[in-house]
């Protein structure tokens, strides 16, 4: 039925988006030949695409709660990282995707996982910052689906198949780095250059589209936010939560809220398959 899926960034939100595909996927006879992902919703599309989803969530739901601290000074002062979520998440992925999960992802779909380099020259954090606060501020007052100020101040988006990596330890680090927001991540080095959220050009990445669409196929992109307007493009459906997602980021003190995304997720995909007769 769709050709491509593209799984957009959004943290914790991407939960939503494990729960629809989860339900939606079966009912709808989904095998796309190519997925696209930023940030968090690239482990979606993992988790999701390998049907391993409620094992990563158990290990979410155990691994997180209101013992933990988002920015955790005393452990800063001991030279351990503020926030805690970049080693929770970092180590969440060695959990769940081994060489055997590449081997099987790989023999589904062409995942590409969307990173975001620096303006040449500009100092890796200090460009990394500048980019977010860019992206945050475009959402915040024009609300785009498609930013488009990241672009504007020079950063560049590339997209790294799942299919070109040697090893599972290879795919963490393009993860960490798509998801690499400082202070919450660490940067991490792909290809032995500094890469970041890929979100900080555009969080729901759809670039790697337009072959398939050029050639009249379907494609379907979750988002993870509410938007007013979507584009209208021909052969490309775009689906969003039926209400806001209550949840930060990058928290990890809220198992509960995280259960919620998934749970709002599961419905929102049985309302979709069902609206197209399935």
């Amino acid at each position: 039925m769709f050709d491509a899926v593209v799984f957009a960034g959004g943290g914790n939100r991407c939960y939503w988006q494990g729960g629809f595909y989860e339900t939606a996927a079966p009912r709808l006879g989904l095998a796309p030949k190519l997925v696209v992902a930023a940030s968090a919703g690239a482990f979606a599309a993992i988790y999701s695409l390998l049907g391993t989803g409620p094992e990563a969530r158990r290990l979410v739901y155990d691994g997180c709660g209101p013992h933990l601290r988002n920015f955790d000074v005393a452990a800063w002062r001991r030279g351990e990282p503020l926030c805690p979520v970049g080693p929770l998440y970092n180590e969440l992925l060695a959990r769940t995707i081994d060489d055997a999960a590449l081997a099987r992802l790989n023999a589904v779909t062409d995942l590409q996982i969307a990173v975001t380099r620096m303006p040449r020259g500009w100092p890796p954090l200090a460009g990394a910052l500048l980019g977010i606060g860019a992206y945050q501020l475009e959402k915040h007052l024009l609300h785009p689906v498609h930013p488009r100020f990241g672009r504007t101040l020079g950063f560049r988006p590339e997209f790294v198949s799942a299919r070109s990596l040697a090893d599972a330890s290879s795919m963490h680090d393009v993860l960490m780095a798509s998801s690499g927001v400082p202070p919450f991540m660490p940067v991490t080095l792909v290809d032995g250059m500094p890469a970041f959220d890929g979100g900080l050009v555009d969080n729901v990445p759809v670039e790697p589209l337009a072959p398939i669409e050029a050639a009249s196929g379907a494609t379907l992109v979750l988002l993870t936010r509410l938007y007013n307007n979507v584009p209208d493009v021909a052969g490309r459906t775009y689906v969003q939560p039926s209400q806001k997602i209550n949840l930060s980021q990058f928290d990890i003190t809220n198992p509960d809220g995280i259960r919620a995304a998934y749970e709002l997720g599961v419905r929102d995909g049985e309302a979709f398959a069902a609206g197209l007769g399935r």
